[in-house]
């Protein structure tokens, strides 16, 4: 493999995701060639952050690199995940690409499982914020010019008030101490708007909150009697 690596990146549409982007764009070790999203066909929608579908291509185009979706039901068994992210794979292997990355920042099990997968598909992973302090993360973000606005949240923390806010100073000064600033273990996520990788600012506006509830996962399901787990979610509909 020579230098720039042919990347492409899995994109969220969160803060984690353009920051992570950021740094990429910045480096000349890499070149990224495609963004890539999975939607949530049920409602298509992003998956887990529940964006619109018509916003995400919109904030793709203002990146203006070339962007790519992977449809997945709602909840997908294992077996119709990793079929779907091989299909994909390899078409993005056929392109030349060699190099996957990603925005994560700590979940150690979530790696292991993407490198693990990539590996078997001959696929180098990146994690350009990769145990990065959280902290001075969210601040680096907002001081570089990013804006970012909450979509989605677990009930377990949050209400259905915070949905809907912006991220800033205030908002990371108010979160509840056992939340990591960069909602890294799943309490919330986003939606970046504006920022320096973007040509223009995606202009929304915000729409319904809803509450939806979800099969919770094995391994928490010991704290969770009911085997479920809420979120709120705040509709953003482009202006």
């Amino acid at each position: 493999m020579t230098k720039p690596y042919k990347t492409y990146f899995n994109w969220s549409s969160g803060k984690d995701s353009a920051f992570a982007l950021y740094k990429l764009l910045n480096d000349s070790d890499y070149s990224i060639k495609e963004l890539v999203t999975t939607i949530n066909t049920g409602y298509n929608r992003v998956s887990m952050h529940g964006l619109r579908k018509e916003l995400l291509i919109a904030q793709t185009d203002a990146i203006g690199l070339p962007a790519s979706i992977i449809e997945l039901p709602e909840q997908p068994t294992m077996a119709i995940y990793e079929d779907k992210m091989r299909d994909a794979t390899n078409r993005l292997k056929s392109k030349g690409l060699t190099h996957a990355a990603f925005g994560d920042i700590f979940l150690e099990d979530l790696r292991a499982y993407r490198d693990k997968q990539l590996q078997n598909q001959k696929l180098k992973s990146i994690y350009p914020l990769w145990k990065e302090d959280t902290t001075s993360l969210i601040h680096r973000f907002l001081e570089i010019g990013f804006k970012a606005i909450v979509v989605c949240a677990n009930s377990k923390y949050f209400n259905e008030d915070f949905v809907g806010t912006d991220i800033d100073e205030y908002f990371i000064k108010h979160l509840p101490k056992d939340v990591d600033p960069c909602g890294e273990n799943g309490e919330f996520h986003t939606f970046c708007y504006d920022g320096p990788i973007f040509r223009d600012p995606i202009p929304f506006k915000i729409g319904e909150k809803v509450y939806r509830e979800y099969k919770t996962p094995k391994s928490e399901k010991s704290s969770n009697a009911e085997g479920k787990t809420g979120f709120w979610y705040c509709d953003l509909i482009r202006s």
